[in-house]
């Protein structure tokens, strides 16, 4: 049967980077425009992009409270 792997030791694998051209272009601030209206929707008590936002985290928690189910809907003593 024929390996499906090189039994030629280690391989060492060489970085080699992209051509000049190919990288993108570092990336710049926001216009002022942006920067303005995240500024208005803050004042005015909006959820803002990346921050932590306490109203989404209450409608997203659970509705049900510990015991408010019990594990079987049987009357005690039931035999179930």
């Amino acid at each position: 049967m024929t390996p499906t792997y090189s039994a030629t030791g280690r391989q060492h694998r060489v970085f080699v980077p992209p051509p000049a051209e190919s990288v993108p272009p570092p990336a710049q601030p926001d216009p002022p425009i942006y920067r303005d209206l995240m500024r208005v929707w803050a004042d005015r008590g909006r959820t803002l992009p990346g921050r932590h936002d306490p109203e989404w985290v209450r409608l997203a928690a659970p509705q049900v409270r510990p015991g408010q189910f019990s594990a079987s809907p049987a009357p005690p003593g039931d035999g179930r």
